[in-house]
């Protein structure tokens, strides 16, 4: 880490979580995001048939990674030495950041829940998740609560991290591969071949952030508990990675996260993180939400100290 890419991933942070990513803009120029997905959609279908997918889906890997970093090296390179070209090269990571619009969409299931308008609730969680749910508020809580705890590390530490580390060709190296993983790293029939190297990768550069996530919740939390149950329960979920700011997230709160769910009719019988605890409810929602607020703001903290010394 330098303090040029300390400063980009600062910048990228303070612009985010004062504005997120407007509609309006949106609307004109759609997202980086988007822009990575339709050439991972393209290689998808040209690419995924006959033999050797593994391989094919590793030249996806590749052809996707540079489409990302030659531009984000070549930005880099031309801002070098300018006084302000460490907070341009911030402006351009702010896009691959998601500190708002996570809070934003996991708010827009808190408000109708706690209003116990079950139905909008569960509507809005449906834009974040894509198990199975019924009008039930407890599992719509829980879906909401476990998808703030991942994406917290996935949308928000994993790409600030590695911003901090290799600056802007860190950051969007990070979200390709994270593109990467949410499109082809399944384990369909279609993707299990050709996704394998996609999400070997994912698991790998989300390691450290996932784990940063967690004890940035459990020093937001201020509880021994949260440590306890994220030491003893992250490696029971069934990612090597999300169970790590999810355990920490379920002691926090104390309450239950993870456990069964359905996908498409079918059932997953997943352990539980903080097993014996309640069911978590509306006001453990908007208390996830609040804790999640406290975490990022040691993390910008924790980012302007690393640059001050």
């Amino acid at each position: 880490m330098t303090p040029e890419t300390l400063t980009i991933a600062l910048t990228a942070l303070l612009v985010d979580a004062l504005i997120g990513w407007p509609d309006a803009l949106y609307r004109r120029i759609s997202h980086p995001v988007v822009w990575i997905g339709r050439l991972i959609s393209a290689l998808d279908a040209r690419w995924n048939r006959g033999r050797h997918r593994i391989a094919r889906g590793a030249l996806a890997v590749a052809v996707t990674l540079g489409a990302a970093v030659i531009p984000a090296l070549l930005l880099t390179w031309a801002l070098a030495g300018l006084p302000f070209g460490p907070v341009v090269l911030g402006v351009l990571a702010w896009p691959l950041v998601a500190t708002r619009s996570l809070h934003d969409h996991v708010a827009a299931v808190a408000r109708p829940l706690a209003a116990e308008d079950v139905p909008a609730a569960r509507a809005a969680v449906a834009m974040i998740v894509g198990r199975d749910l019924d009008d039930r508020p407890e599992p719509i809580a829980r879906a909401a609560l476990e998808s703030l705890a991942e994406n917290a590390s996935d949308g928000v530490v994993a790409p600030l991290f590695w911003a901090a580390v290799a600056g802007l060709p860190g950051i969007a190296a990070y979200k390709a591969i994270n593109t990467l993983d949410s499109m082809i790293g399944h384990m369909s029939p279609r993707h299990a071949l050709f996704g394998r190297v996609a999400a070997r990768l994912d698991d790998l550069v989300n390691l450290p952030a996932s784990r940063l996530t967690g004890l940035l919740f459990v020093a937001a939390a201020g509880s021994r508990r949260a440590w306890r149950v994220m030491r003893r329960d992250a490696r029971r979920h069934r990612s090597p990675n999300a169970g790590w700011p999810e355990g920490a997230m379920a002691g926090a709160l104390d309450v239950r996260l993870s456990g069964p769910r359905r996908y498409h009719g079918v059932e997953s019988l997943e352990p539980w993180l903080n097993a014996g605890a309640r069911d978590p409810g509306a006001a453990d929602l908007l208390r996830g939400l609040a804790l999640y607020r406290r975490a990022m703001a040691l993390l910008g903290l924790g980012l302007a100290l690393a640059l001050a010394l």
